[in-house]
């Protein structure tokens, strides 16, 4: 698990926005600090040093606090970029 930021809120569309250390890949899947997923990252905005990052809910019922800590998982989504890219 790789850490990647705090949540900052919830926006009235319903996606989690939380402020991130780094740029993470876009439909990562996100983890709370007990390791339980909660969703997956639908955009990253804002400043390239600290952006921003939106995340889809899969949890109908997300308890949070500000200053969560989120995580990703060390992601497969790199190994199948390096696959895909052998392969052609």
């Amino acid at each position: 698990m790789k850490f990647i930021g705090n949540v900052v809120h919830v926006a009235k569309s319903g996606k989690l926005i939380g402020r991130s250390s780094q740029s993470p890949p876009v439909g990562a899947t996100v983890y709370n600090k007990k390791k339980s997923r909660i969703g997956k990252i639908y955009n990253v905005f804002g400043p390239t040093k600290n952006p921003y990052i939106s995340i889809i809910l899969k949890v109908k019922k997300f308890k949070y606090d500000v200053n969560d800590e989120l995580y990703i998982s060390k992601s497969s989504k790199d190994k199948r970029r390096k696959k895909l890219r052998k392969k052609k």
